[in-house]
């Protein structure tokens, strides 16, 4: 009898799910990769087909557990391999590692001294970035490496501090970096206008430097095609700058003060319109335009208070836009619905999150379903319509172990891959298969 998820009973749902975890074959020859923070297109969207309709109650069953060190990084997974950083605080060190993505073995690792000077200094926050042969990473102090992915020999490297005066941020270094074409394009927050910087991929030659703001924030840049023109968009702190991504050249900005440079979630797109989202000063929703290019303000929240928000006040999550509606998570952990058009309020939940200050929770579409990672160490399978929320299954993916005022917390982004999901927390990194057959 073929065991089906979803119409079984607990005891033997969670027994078939152990059985398959084990006996099918990882098939990562015909799986996709997530190489970089956001997946494949950078967009947080999971595409592989095969995946469970739903999961057992209860810890979910490991292929492999690696032991690992603090950090917020996520894993980026390519080639049947795993980038993760981590920071080894009796030693004063991060590290890179790499890991065989089949079994967790680590294959090569570097390891460098670092001495934070930065709030929450519990580890790296970037994900590692795969090109080709090629592996780049950012540390918390601004460390900038690219390395052989086979060797981990090091072709070169940056330190932003020293070579560009950067002046870090409250939180570190966050902003994972953006492969385009011959360039590796990255916040760096440097003077002389060296706020964001495009280094040739191969030699770490400086191509351009664009936007004159030492303040760098923690979005990461993404390039986005508007009537068919490329725009390289950057959230930084005092504004949201578009540019031409070959260049640096910029096409327009939009002035936005934001409160502590909360600049966190990735900037979305749907059709000509952007949207972003703060901790304080909540959301903006801009159209885009390109012939000439240029934006102007279609609507914001009504309300600059963390505490009492009408619309959505993310602190980390990136959240989904769609043609009509914005869903995501909102300063005290509400996952809320937004009307697109107009940014109204449709509903609100903490069903899958929680209530506390900064409360966080990622959200990755899969065809119709969405798979939420949230800081509890939960993984959900759900459905978000405008309807409202509705919960087909969750269980547990990795204990919580970094506390945030009352409570334990994970704050890294997993990694969807190979059918399976890649995730850590201040002790280990796993891979949990989820593949439906």
């Amino acid at each position: 009898m073929p065991c089906r998820f979803s119409a079984t009973p607990t005891t033997w749902m969670s027994f078939c799910f152990a059985v398959l975890l084990f006996v099918i074959p990882l098939r990562s020859s015909s799986a996709d990769d997530w190489p970089q923070w956001g997946g494949p297109k950078r967009d947080c969207v999971w595409r592989e087909d095969g995946i469970v309709e739903s999961l057992p109650p209860g810890p979910l069953p490991r292929v492999w557990s690696t032991p690992l060190g603090e950090g917020y990084s996520g894993p980026a997974v390519a080639d049947g391999r795993v980038f993760i950083t981590d920071y080894q605080p009796a030693d004063r060190q991060e590290r890179v590692l790499c890991l065989n993505a089949e079994t967790g073995k680590v294959l090569w690792q570097h390891a460098y001294d670092v001495r934070y000077t930065v709030s929450y200094a519990h580890g790296p926050r970037a994900t590692p970035v795969v090109d080709g042969n090629r592996v780049y990473t950012i540390g918390t102090q601004g460390d900038m490496f690219c390395f052989d992915v086979e060797q981990g020999e090091i072709l070169w490297k940056k330190d932003f501090v020293e070579e560009y005066g950067t002046a870090l941020p409250n939180w570190g270094m966050a902003a994972s970096p953006l492969v385009d074409g011959k360039q590796l394009i990255t916040l760096v927050g440097g003077s002389d206008g060296a706020c964001l910087v495009s280094f040739d991929k191969m030699t770490g030659q400086e191509l351009w430097r664009a936007i004159d703001d030492p303040a760098v924030g923690y979005a990461p840049p993404v390039i986005y095609e508007f009537d068919g023109v490329r725009q390289l968009i950057a959230w930084h702190p005092t504004a949201i700058t578009s540019l031409n991504p070959e260049t640096g050249e910029k096409y327009w900005e939009f002035p936005f003060d934001v409160r502590v440079g909360l600049t966190v979630p990735m900037p979305r797109q749907q059709g000509n319109r952007l949207f972003v989202t703060s901790f304080y000063n909540g959301p903006r929703m801009l159209e885009v335009s390109s012939n000439p290019p240029a934006a102007k303000l279609i609507w914001r929240g009504n309300s600059d208070s963390e505490k009492k928000t009408d619309g959505l006040h993310s602190i980390m999550p990136t959240p989904i836009f769609t043609e009509s509606h914005i869903y995501g998570v909102c300063s005290f952990g509400q996952l809320r619905c937004l009307d697109a058009q107009q940014g109204d309020r449709i509903w609100e939940t903490f069903e899958a999150t929680g209530e506390d200050r900064w409360w966080n929770a990622f959200l990755i579409p899969h065809k119709d379903r969405v798979f939420i990672c949230n800081e509890q160490g939960e993984l959900i399978i759900a459905r978000l319509t405008p309807e409202g929320y509705e919960e087909l299954s969750r269980a547990e993916l990795l204990e919580p172990t970094r506390k945030v005022r009352r409570r334990l917390t994970i704050w890294s982004h997993p990694a969807f891959a190979m059918q399976s999901v890649f995730a850590r927390n201040d002790k280990e990194i796993v891979r949990v298969n989820l593949a439906a057959e």
